[in-house]
């Protein structure tokens, strides 16, 4: 019995079967009592078919083996279709043929009453203990040793089915020592994993499941289940859904064991702190070096939400099955923290009104964290009942709500309410990364939209993890900041002044779009279709899974992206850098005029559409005035009335009417004095902020008064010029920074045919303003909108002449100074992105040469101290020196392009231990040689500096002949 537990085999076995009277009877056996049952049983059979024909006995013998024989074990057969059901897979016992066929092949059937929860609850229960030892046997069969000595037992061979991708075998033996403590860890000593822990009857090679891994790292968006079938296909075998349940259960032990390894990799090489990855995995944003150039930002970094990941909930009451949580991974954070700032802002309904336009960032000169725009935001999901009822998005700490931003942010987020179903509990994911594309934190939106609580954990994580002077960008940066203020993180952001900035007007930004997050997420979107119907647990482990593969790519494309940041920085220089210089002589602009113009233009549409505050006050005032002369004869009418009133007589009748018209006459007048009294007591206010003194009080007949009232009677007709200005000007500028409003007539009648379908806020404005342009005295002309389609210059829309306001004669306002502010920030950004290159290619040689000498260290310690995981680190190094001799052939590119600016040699890193310059000199010539002699085992020639196209083409086709030299060799 001893012998029998370590093989891993049930102790006992509950057995249902049918008396002959079709009653069930339960019975219990032991490991013994099954042998001799199984004996019993072959005995019972040979009887049975003994005298039968040749077509009988062949038809049984199919009837057997496709009880016995198929790819449908017993783990694979209780697996139901249905996860809320019972298992169960029993023919009816009430059909003759079925029953004949039972009794002749005595087959046994199993009912399991058992819930999903409880079975996956047990299957957790029972892989856990094992998986240490599974790791071991992992280890063991993947990087095999000469010592390795099995001593199998042919008395515990173990039949069993398998599957396997590369022989498509069916079935093999397993053959175990006696000091095996498992079926499943001697399956993973011979490369294969049971799809249970106990007793397993199938197993999926751990080729097959590393080569999913490898497909599903490559294409998100290819599922367990299209694999299933696949494994079908191959095998000639129907589709079940219990086959995909089968390899899943695997596939999430076999994802468990290199997770375990993964772990161990990373403590072997130091790399195993809380924010190592954090704060090391970019090197080129972490990788500071001695007497290196200061920059503004030591690090960029860009956080948004994406609602593309979504998981959708049990409908109704439904239970959860899966109740497992998967907590290891290091780019989320915990919903502890995250709900730390659940409370931070409150929920606030958008008056909407006419707002400034303030596109961009804000620099925060302290520290210099700066919130950009980039693009339009995420929304609020509606839930039946959300968590965060009362939580305030983003926008509802700041210091103003009344503005563009801020509307269009939460107008968005009502119009995506309107479509968004009320069944995911996962509606999202909020992510933050480098400006290299290195994801540093993500969280989930667990029933909701972009709620502040998000952006706002993410920043406080930032604060408490990276150094000072760091960029962050945001959408709704320029709103957000009063978020922060207002939250608990406000302290770390007092004393420190915004300024308001596009990203391209930001000194030290560079040539930084700050739309990575776009990117990541339209990759991330191939997986929202596998993840949105799975668990909790499974969807998060595909999600870090995901983002492990993308920070693989984003490091294996490091040398590639700086190189072509260089490249685009000196074309920038090159080509407009003359032009640009021509042109500011031709147009005689002295150094500073075109930042002088740009702030005014900022200035201009910071207030396009707001009425001076004077100008209000006046407003205010004169209407304050009107409406106190008629309370005041209002007041005088109803205190006459009141004080001439007599009774006519003293009848009863009579008395009582009397009585109720003078308390009617008493109340009017007590209402009219009220009305008086408040009017004076804000004729007053307004008089003290105006400067004006009870004598200076304006009459009906005072200029001042006139004025006003004339401004009153226009003002309307004023605002709807504004706003109609405002989206027009707003529209050209547009046209302008797509060199659209150049183009021939027919082109800007088809663009201007595509803005008739597009443009509902500038046609309402239209209709706004005839509306107000007629009813003036006299009434002003009307426009037509096919006219205002095609405006394309300032000078075309003559209603800007009769606004308070003309700007067709400021320098920022015509089309040439425009294109020079732009291309002189541009210019300016350029060089900025020349010097932060010239450094991060340094910081990025600097790495892998201390790398590499890292690599070569811990090898030599861990091989000499035989430890098992020898192997997994020489596997990761190995890739790492391949994908680093890769990263060498850019760098060189980087060194050899023309008008190269920086140090074209490794530095030596902040805080590093000193090195004898001559035997660092040494070392770094002997690990580029070695690192180029791993190039030159790939076949990887250093290419001259081509264009994009021809280098995708030379990758392409050396990745075509190591493919062809793998396939010959094996």
């Amino acid at each position: 019995m001893g012998k029998a537990r370590k093989a891993g085999l049930s102790r006992t076995v509950r057995v249902r079967t049918f008396e002959e009277s079709l009653k069930p009877r339960n019975n219990y056996y032991g490991l013994l009592a099954r042998q001799h049952e199984r004996e019993r049983a072959q005995q019972r059979y040979e009887q049975n078919i003994a005298g039968l024909g040749s077509e009988s006995l062949q038809a049984l013998a199919e009837i057997h083996a496709s009880a016995s024989g198929s790819m449908m074990p017993d783990d694979l057969s209780m697996m139901n279709d249905d996860p809320s059901g019972p298992w169960e897979d029993v023919p009816d016992p009430d059909d003759p043929v079925a029953r004949t066929a039972r009794d002749i092949i005595d087959s046994r059937y199993h009912i399991d009453s058992r819930t999903w929860r409880q079975r996956i609850q047990r299957l957790q229960r029972n892989w856990e203990p094992l998986m240490e030892d599974l790791t071991a046997a992992y280890l063991a069969w993947k990087f095999p040793s000469a010592h390795t000595d099995m001593n199998f037992n042919p008395e515990y061979d173990y039949p069993i089915f398998v599957v396997d991708i590369i022989t498509l075998e069916d079935h093999i033996i397993i053959h175990q020592a006696e000091s095996t403590k498992s079926v499943s860890l001697a399956l993973v000593q011979q490369g294969y994993l049971g799809t249970t822990p106990e007793s397993p009857s199938l197993a999926v090679s751990l080729r097959t499941l590393e080569f999913y891994y490898r497909i599903r790292r490559r294409k998100p968006s290819f599922s367990i289940e299209a694999f299933s079938k696949v494994l079908c296909d191959l095998y000639k075998m129907p589709y079940h859904r219990r086959y995909r349940d089968g390899l899943s259960n695997a596939f999430d032990v076999y994802l468990g064991i290199l997770r375990i390894i993964d772990k161990r990799v990373a403590q072997e090489l130091g790399r195993d702190g809380e924010n190592w990855r954090v704060l090391n995995a970019c090197p080129p944003c972490s990788n500071v070096l001695e007497d290196e150039p200061p920059l503004r930002f030591s690090r960029m970094f860009v956080l948004d939400g994406n609602n593309s990941l979504k998981r959708v909930g049990l409908p109704g009451d439904r239970q959860v099955g899966d109740l497992r949580t998967f907590e290891e991974s290091d780019y989320y954070l915990s919903h502890e923290f995250v709900d730390r700032f659940a409370n931070e802002v409150k929920k606030h309904q958008l008056d909407s009104s006419d707002g400034a336009h303030a596109d961009g960032a804000h620099t925060l000169n302290n520290d210099a964290h700066t919130h950009a725009d980039t693009e339009q935001s995420t929304i609020r999901d509606t839930i039946t009942s959300p968590p965060d009822d009362d939580a305030g998005d983003p926008t509802d700490g700041a210091h103003t709500l009344n503005t563009p931003c801020a509307e269009n942010w939460k107008a968005a987020a009502t119009e995506a309410n309107k479509k968004m179903w009320a069944i995911f509990d996962e509606s999202g994911v909020f992510a933050s990364a480098c400006r290299h594309g290195f994801i540093l934190w993500i969280v989930d939106m667990i029933r909701s939209g972009e709620l502040a609580k998000y952006p706002l954990s993410i920043i406080a994580k930032a604060l408490d993890v990276l150094p000072p002077g760091f960029l962050s960008a945001y959408d709704i940066g320029c709103i957000f900041d009063g978020t922060i203020d207002r939250s608990s993180l406000g302290t770390s952001f007092k004393q420190r002044q915004c300024v308001q900035y596009h990203p391209n007007n930001i000194t030290g930004m560079g040539l930084e779009d700050l739309e990575t997050l776009e990117r990541v997420f339209s990759a991330s979107n191939q997986l929202a279709p596998v993840t949105r119907y799975m668990s909790k647990h499974r969807r998060r482990v595909f999600v870090d899974l995901f983002f492990r593969q993308w920070d693989e790519e984003k490091y294996e494309n490091l040398g590639t992206m700086l190189l072509n940041n260089y490249k685009q920085a000196l074309s920038i220089i090159n080509n407009d850098g003359p032009e640009f210089e021509r042109a500011k002589q031709e147009f005689n602009i002295q150094e500073g005029d075109l930042e002088n113009w740009r702030l005014n233009e900022k200035q201009y549409f910071l207030t396009l559409g707001k009425e001076p505050e004077e100008h209000l006050l006046k407003i205010a005032y004169v209407e304050r005035l009107r409406d106190l002369r008629e309370a005041e004869e209002k007041y005088k009418s109803a205190n006459t009335r009141f004080l001439i009133s007599t009774p006519n007589d003293a009848s009863t009748e009579s008395y009582a009417s009397a009585l109720s018209a003078t308390r009617k006459r008493e109340t009017e007048r007590r209402h009219a004095d009220k009305r008086r009294n408040q009017l004076t007591h804000d004729v007053i206010l307004l008089e003290e902020r105006l400067g004006i003194s009870r004598e200076q009080r304006w009459t009906f007949c005072s200029p001042e008064f006139l004025e006003i009232s004339k401004y009153i009677s226009r003002r309307t007709y004023e605002k709807a010029v504004d706003k109609l200005q405002k989206l027009v000007i707003q529209r050209l500028f547009e046209l302008q920074k797509l060199n659209l409003s150049y183009t021939a007539y027919k082109m800007r009648s088809h663009i201007a045919k595509s803005l008739q379908t597009r443009c509902q806020a500038i046609r309402n404005a239209v209709a706004a303003y005839n509306k107000a342009a007629l009813a003036l005295d006299p009434p002003k002309p009307t426009l037509d909108w096919s006219h205002v389609s095609h405006y394309t210059f300032l000078e075309d829309f003559v209603l800007i002449r009769d606004t308070n306001r003309d700007i067709s004669d400021r320098p920022w306002a015509k089309p040439v100074i425009r294109e020079l502010i732009k291309k002189d920030q541009k210019l300016k950004r350029a060089h900025e992105e020349i010097v932060r290159c010239n450094i991060e290619v340094r910081r990025l040689h600097t790495s892998i040469i201390d790398e590499e000498r890292h690599f070569t260290k811990r090898l030599r310690e861990i091989e000499a101290s035989g430890q098992p995981v020898y192997g997994a680190v020489n596997d990761f190094v190995t890739r790492r020196r391949r994908v680093n001799a890769e990263l060498l052939i850019k760098i060189s590119q980087i060194y050899s392009l023309p008008g190269f600016t920086g140090v074209p040699s490794p530095g030596i890193k902040k805080g590093s231990m000193p090195v004898d310059t001559l035997t660092r000199t040494e070392d770094i010539a002997e690990i580029t040689s070695n690192l180029g002699n791993v190039g030159q085992i790939l076949d990887v020639d250093v290419p001259e500096v081509e264009d994009d196209d021809d280098d995708d083409t030379d990758m392409f086709n050396g990745i075509v002949n190591f493919l062809g030299d793998l396939s010959s060799s094996t």
